[in-house]
Parts: structure tokens; sequence; C-alpha cells
């Protein structure tokens, strides 16, 4: 046996009855289409979803979740990832330079995550009350 041999038994796979071909195709009178309706006519069909003018299901089940379109703009640092900042004070433009941050983040907070050695100074970014706690114990500081 081999691969480009095998096929599925004889009888097994049937051909797509293909409807609406007329009385030869093998379907009687109405060529599988049932009696009169929409679905019955040539031509087109309704769009996805429609179910005859009952309200359809996308529409009666509830919208879920948000999308906060501020959530771009926002974005946390870890404690560990002060350090990949090379520069004396680290503020949103040296966060941004080390990647850090994305390019396009116009507010970043520090959270307590991970631990810091090293003292560094903030400036106009944020920090939790941990991390300015931490900040404050390797020598650091938090200005304004």
């Amino acid at each position: 046996m081999r691969i480009n041999t095998i096929k599925p038994a004889a009888g097994s796979k049937r051909k797509r009855l293909r409807v609406g071909r007329g009385a030869s195709a093998g379907q009687g009178k109405t060529c599988g289409r049932g009696v009169k309706g929409q679905r019955a006519r040539k031509g087109g069909y309704h769009k996805v979803g429609f179910e005859g003018g009952q309200m359809p299901l996308q529409r009666r089940l509830p919208k879920v979740g948000f999308r906060s379109a501020m959530k771009a703009t926002r974005a946390e640092v870890r404690l560990d990832e002060l350090l990949k900042v090379s520069a004396d004070v680290i503020d949103l433009a040296a966060l941004k330079a080390a990647n850090v941050v994305p390019a396009h983040t116009e507010v970043a907070k520090v959270v307590l995550s991970g631990e810091i050695k090293k003292a560094v100074t903030l400036k106009g970014v944020g920090a939790t009350k941990g991390a300015k706690a931490a900040i404050e114990a390797a020598g650091g500081r938090i200005e304004a």
C-alpha cells in the first residue's frame, strides 16, 4: 500500500447535491428545494444572520465587555524594568528611549513588582505606595 493509492471505500463519499439544476438532475419536480417560499426561488437569498424578521440572535444577546481608548496611552512599569534605563533622572522620555514603555504612551506608573537595588530618581512618572517605599528604601527619590 502506498499513500498515493489510498482512497475512501467505494460508496462512502457522496457527491454534493446541486439543487436548482432542472428536472434532469435527479431530484424530481422541485429539485430538492421544497415548495414555494424564498428558499425555493432562484436568485438571491437573505443576509447572514437574518431570521425572517424575527430579532436575530446576535441582536438578542447583550454586548459583552468594554475596550478602553485610554488604555493605549497608559503604561505600567515594574521596578526591575527601571534598571534598564541608563539615565540619571528617569522620566517618560527616558522610559520610551529604553523601550520600557511604548512610544505612544502619555502616562506611566511604577508598580511594586520585582525588586530594585539601585538608587533611582523618578520625575513626572507616577508610582504606587509600595513602589514609592521600595524606591526610597533603595536610596532613590521621587520628584513631582
